[in-house]
């Protein structure tokens, strides 16, 4: 029997949207995407509240109504009785935990930064936050790299949610003004998650940061 249809709704350029439709092509399962213009109040309208009252994306939609939001819940749910989600109840919490350190001390940093860069005016007062968020983001990309001083992926001896999770603002971290190329492990395990199948790319993301990074692991 084929999985329940869904819809995601969700913005392409935003790295916790894009976590979803990463997880879901590898899967290979079939999915409708709305997106919505968050940046600029889609996720306010009284309609969207009704089904999200928090006022964000992504949100997973079931054929029967049934709402799902929090991108990293999302991708459990997705992930449950896969290899991206591991079996061991250790191993699994191990994930978990790359999980919530990715939402608590990765994102609020790495991925404001880059939305301030990318999406306030040059003379917004959100600029003077820029200097505490880059020394806050580096210090997650140090724990990262030292991580993987002796693992090569997040999730455990197999790419996972966790690996999904941690890609999707690390590998855009140069557009909120982090050096990637001071992380040599992390830019080595960016370019084993490029490789791996049924990859896509974020849209936003030029091609050529995709190859420097493939380029950096041959």
């Amino acid at each position: 029997m084929s999985p329940d249809p869904i819809t995601v709704h969700g913005m392409s350029t935003s790295g916790n949207c894009h976590k979803v439709r990463l997880l879901l092509e590898q899967l290979g399962r079939s999915y409708a995407w709305i997106d919505v213009d968050s940046a600029n109040g889609g996720t306010r309208t009284p309609e969207y509240l009704a089904r999200n009252p928090n006022g964000k994306v992504p949100m997973l939609e079931r054929a029967d109504g049934s709402i799902l939001v929090e991108s990293n819940a999302i991708l459990c749910w997705l992930a449950e009785g896969t290899p991206f989600l591991p079996d061991d109840a250790w191993q699994r919490a191990q994930a978990l935990s790359w999980l919530f350190f990715e939402q608590y001390s990765h994102e609020p940093y790495i991925a404001v930064a880059r939305f301030i860069r990318g999406w306030t005016p040059l003379d917004s007062p959100r600029r003077a936050d820029l200097p505490r968020l880059v020394e806050r983001g580096a210090q997650a990309l140090a724990v990262m790299e030292r991580h993987l001083e002796t693992a090569i992926w997040f999730t455990g001896p197999a790419y996972g949610v966790a690996d999904i999770a941690l890609f999707a603002y690390t590998h855009c971290a140069n557009d909120g003004g982090f050096d990637l190329a001071a992380y040599p492990r992390i830019t080595d395990w960016l370019a084993r998650v490029y490789a791996t199948p049924g990859f896509v790319p974020m849209p936003g993301v030029s091609d050529d940061v995709a190859a420097r990074l493939a380029s950096s692991r041959s």
